[in-house]
């Protein structure tokens, strides 16, 4: 598996990230969404069992490729599994040239100073070593911003990066994910006050450390182009958030330099009741309308 050629691809590719990353918390509403109601599997394993057979049927849609999603964030129990035959980071980079993440928070930890941190991570070390085994590029992790609370957005990125170091260590690239909620009344100040901590943090990471940013799309269009065009910064991805994809696309078309990342705007309109063709046709326009979103910058 080539390093250097994975880098390539995320520095300069054209297109997005995908996230099939849904854990334990959002798996009955992406399935609900999906067409499969709780009243359909009996146990947390059947829950799984019928998420994996959902991402296995996007990861393996003839328009689920390189060319246009550059790389896919995947659950710790999909990297697990396996696709086509083969454990799922391998087939995704071997078969597919989408380059392989993987989410490593544990979820978030209660509501304190205007902020969601993430919750500690005792086994972090183990998972990467494992992800390092299974073929995964980088990693993704999730804290969530509710306020423009100076404090606590501080201390909100001062965990992203602490544990950033630590994945950077094990050789791994971080996303970093502090997630501005769409539905806050003072959502850009809380953005503004992001963008100065963030860039901080990246200031004073040393030469040779690159990161990813996974960020709300703001408010201001092209509030964070200085961060994309940061030099410890390999690129800057925007989650969906909430927004619609329709709205998630013309947000994202604003800023230049931003791809894509997006979860739930990318299953949007897909059914478990769908042909195969109807499911591929429903796919290939979801990502050829999400790529020329991300390129249009």
């Amino acid at each position: 598996m080539s390093r250097a050629a994975q880098i390539e691809q995320m520095t300069n590719g054209q297109g997005f990230v995908a996230a099939l990353d849904q854990s334990g918390g959002s798996t009955p509403k992406a399935l609900g969404l999906y067409g499969i109601g709780e009243d359909a599997y009996g146990s947390e394993a059947e829950m799984f069992d019928l998420m994996h057979a959902m991402r296995s049927r996007i990861a393996s849609a003839p328009a689920f490729t390189g060319e246009k999603v550059i790389g896919a964030i995947l659950f710790e129990m999909t990297m697990d599994r396996r696709m086509g035959g083969k454990p799922s980071a391998q087939y995704l980079w071997e078969d597919r040239g989408v380059v392989p993440f993987l989410k490593v928070d544990k979820g978030l930890a209660d509501a304190a100073d205007g902020v969601r941190l993430m919750k500690p991570m005792p086994e972090l070390a183990a998972l990467l070593d494992r992800a390092n085994a299974h073929g995964i590029f980088g990693t993704k992790m999730r804290s969530v911003i509710d306020a423009a609370s100076p404090s606590g957005i501080a201390a909100n990125v001062a965990q992203q990066f602490e544990v950033g170091g630590t994945i950077l260590d094990h050789g791994l690239v971080p996303i970093i994910e502090p997630e501005v909620t769409i539905s806050i009344a003072d959502k850009a100040e809380a953005e503004d006050l992001l963008l100065a901590e963030l860039a901080r943090r990246l200031d004073d990471l040393p030469k040779g450390r690159e990161v990813m940013l996974k960020l709300t799309l703001p408010e201001t269009a092209n509030l964070y182009k200085p961060l994309v065009d940061h030099p410890r910064v390999m690129r800057v991805v925007a989650l969906s958030g909430g927004y619609s994809r329709d709205e998630a696309n013309a947000r994202l078309a604003r800023n230049t330099g931003m791809i894509a990342s997006f979860s739930r705007a990318l299953t949007e309109g897909l059914s478990a009741d769908q042909s195969d063709a109807e499911f591929n046709d429903m796919i290939a326009a979801t990502i050829d309308s999400i790529y020329r979103a991300s390129i249009a910058g």
